[in-house]
């Protein structure tokens, strides 16, 4: 029975992404992303990097130093207890500088051809697979050869329009099957996926069903319920055959500041936990009592007008710690 596998972006999904990476020591894990890689081997799938890498054919770093990065990227996945299956790259540009890799290829994506040549050589079923990437020719290529697809919207929410650079040429092949926050809410969708198929294969043939199986059956619905639930896509809109009026354009508006309302909910929802982010809630707690502390002394009846200037102060400094902590969590 062929294998099934899951295909990784490297930049923005696997690693971080500084620009065209061009040694090892910029190579720095996204967070989750080694707890990703030994769940979803642990429910047998392969886990594939398949990226672009036209630095080569740009000359901005060359095969021997690609291979030292994807080396220290697996030194890194080892001291985690994770592992890649393959690593599958495409070098060219067809605007490259160096000759050797100037031109075209079916790797490079949105093209399918790393997925394809994968599949070939590791024996898997496309049709049971799936592509994680953070852009829209990941997804296109995923789709293409036949996998399941997942955007993982790493960028924050109110970012999202300006930072996406890289979109494919073809939006209706590009949409993804599942949007996802992170990589642990990708990994969860995956997990669901899994777990009904399994169940869909464990299934009675009809007329056996007992009241043990109807059971054992609703405590596994029920389990499946309080898990994460997955994003699924938004469905598709109908064009509309008639000129917008005021109306439907505010319709329209309202329903955008949902989506991004409603991403950001998921953003903090998965979000990891941060010790900086703890702090600042911890110290803005007192900014108000040090606000009421100040007032009381205003209101007192022996006016104590230094006491006040100190609370205020005290109010100033706390309210400037709380901002700072958040400032560097968002900078992490």
């Amino acid at each position: 029975m062929p294998n099934t596998a899951v295909f990784f972006d490297r930049d923005g999904t696997l690693i971080h992404d500084p620009g065209y990476l061009n040694h090892p020591d910029q190579v720095q894990l996204m967070d989750g992303a080694a707890e990703a890689l030994k769940e979803l081997q642990g429910l047998g799938y392969q886990t594939i990097v398949a990226s672009n890498q036209s630095g080569v054919a740009r000359g901005v770093v060359t095969i021997e130093m690609l291979e030292r990065i994807h080396d220290r990227l697996r030194e890194l996945l080892a001291a985690k207890g994770a592992s890649l299956d393959g690593i599958y790259y495409c070098p060219h540009h067809p605007d490259g500088m160096i000759p050797e890799y100037r031109k075209d290829s079916d790797w490079r994506k949105p093209k399918p051809g790393m997925l394809l040549a994968a599949a070939q050589e590791m024996d898997l079923d496309l049709a049971r697979s799936w592509m994680i990437g953070d852009n829209d020719r990941d997804m296109e290529a995923g789709r293409s050869a036949g996998c399941q697809t997942i955007l993982v919207r790493s960028t924050p929410p109110e970012n999202v329009i300006a930072s996406d650079a890289r979109q494919s040429p073809h939006p209706d092949k590009s949409k993804p099957d599942y949007v996802a926050v992170n990589m642990r809410e990708a990994v969860n969708i995956i997990k669901k996926h899994h777990r009904s198929v399994q169940d869909r294969l464990a299934a009675p043939a009809p007329g056996t069903l007992n009241e043990q199986t109807l059971a054992d059956k609703s405590a596994e619905i029920l389990s499946m319920a309080e898990d994460c639930a997955a994003y699924e896509p938004e469905e598709e809109v109908a064009p509309a055959t008639a000129p917008a009026t005021p109306q439907s354009k505010t319709d329209q508006l309202l329903t955008t500041i949902l989506e991004h309302l409603r991403r950001a909910q998921k953003h903090e929802m998965f979000g990891e936990f941060s010790l900086l982010r703890m702090l600042a809630g911890i110290v803005q707690v007192f900014v108000p009592f040090c606000l009421l502390l100040a007032l009381w002394f205003l209101m007192g009846a022996s006016r104590q007008d230094n006491n006040v200037f100190v609370a205020l102060g005290f109010a100033a400094v706390l309210q400037l710690m709380a901002l700072t902590f958040y400032i560097m969590h968002n900078h992490q």
